[in-house]
């Protein structure tokens, strides 16, 4: 079955495929007041991961990240793993987590088949994470991270959301803890939600202020491989980890995007942003369904803009980023 594009010749390898909305931190750019149960969701069960994980994999995606809220309180999470481990045709498997319980299960989720993960942490103060989280849970989130560099895990990522006048002053305490520790660094710019307008005016940092300072201090640009998100990658000779900018603001991010997000309740969005999402639930109750599913991805892709029109101030219909696994 052929690959995944749409009508700009833009081919899509990589899925992010939420399993909860979920989330046991407050983060003030996401959930600040919490996570409130709309008393409807019902999240995927595992065999229609399965049945999704299978039809993806037939029109050429090749990376899947698990992704929440936090994907880590799904009691089954080590068997989604293994579900997306058990197909040849998925060659990367990530997940983003706030790192609570990667101390105990780091190994687990390993030998399942996870290779990459994601750790947010958005301040390196013990202060600061629990003003910007809500959780005073810094140092379990460490251990956590050194878990997962002892259990050989090909990558680890630490998440960083830039935010005016919190943790923006952070750079050098980062790049002091990189400079020993083979980790890769991404700071990711603040987006505005529907329900964030107030907040993003208020804490909105471009990322190009922080490439201006890597680029003065000899970082140097990486060129990307083909099924990475879109992040810059900038590396140090000095430096074990490498630091990448994730900047929605800047002019032609959407040019290579190659990701699509499914929602913990089936539903297809071809961008964060802009538009509600196309349920495909219907078509994941068996595998007999899944070239009727394959045949409505293809549509669908006919649909997807040529950008996220972020710039022209339309944040679209997501209210809040852990909704659909942002």
């Amino acid at each position: 079955m052929s690959q995944l594009q749409d009508k700009f010749g833009r081919r899509f390898h990589y899925l992010r495929m939420s399993v909860t909305d979920v989330c046991n931190f407050k983060c003030t750019y996401c959930l600040p007041d919490g996570y409130r149960p709309d008393g409807r969701s019902k999240f995927l069960a595992l065999s229609e991961i399965e049945n999704l994980i299978a039809a993806f994999s037939e029109v050429g995606t090749q990376k899947i990240r698990i992704t929440g809220g936090e994907p880590t309180l799904r009691k089954d999470f080590t068997d989604i793993i293994r579900a997306v481990a058990d197909n040849d045709k998925i060659k990367t498997i990530a997940t983003t987590t706030n790192g609570y319980r990667l101390e105990k299960h780091a190994k687990e989720w390993y030998d399942a088949g996870l290779r990459r993960i994601n750790v947010s942490v958005d301040s390196l103060d013990p202060k600061m994470f629990y003003q910007i989280t809500g959780e005073n849970k810094f140092d379990e989130v460490m251990r956590g991270i050194d878990a997962a560099l002892e259990a050989g895990f090909e990558r680890v990522k630490i998440n960083a959301v830039l935010l005016k006048g919190l943790n923006d002053k952070d750079l050098p305490r980062f790049l002091h803890w990189i400079k020993h520790t083979p980790i890769d660094l991404r700071f990711i710019e603040l987006m505005e939600t529907g329900l964030g307008h107030d907040y993003f005016q208020a804490h909105h940092l471009a990322g190009a202020d922080i490439k201006s300072q890597l680029v003065e201090q000899g970082w140097t640009y990486d060129q990307p491989a083909a099924d990475d998100g879109p992040a810059q990658n900038f590396s140090h000779e000095d430096h074990k980890g490498r630091i990448g900018l994730i900047m929605p603001y800047e002019k032609n991010f959407c040019a290579s995007c190659n990701r699509l997000r499914v929602s913990a309740n089936g539903k297809l969005h071809l961008c964060l942003f802009t538009e509600n999402g196309v349920d495909l639930r219907d078509l994941l109750q068996h595998e007999s369904q899944k070239a009727e599913l394959v045949e409505r991805l293809h549509g669908q892709l006919a649909q997807k803009k040529e950008t996220h029109f972020l710039h022209d101030g339309i944040t679209g219909v997501t209210q809040h980023l852990a909704s659909i696994g942002g």
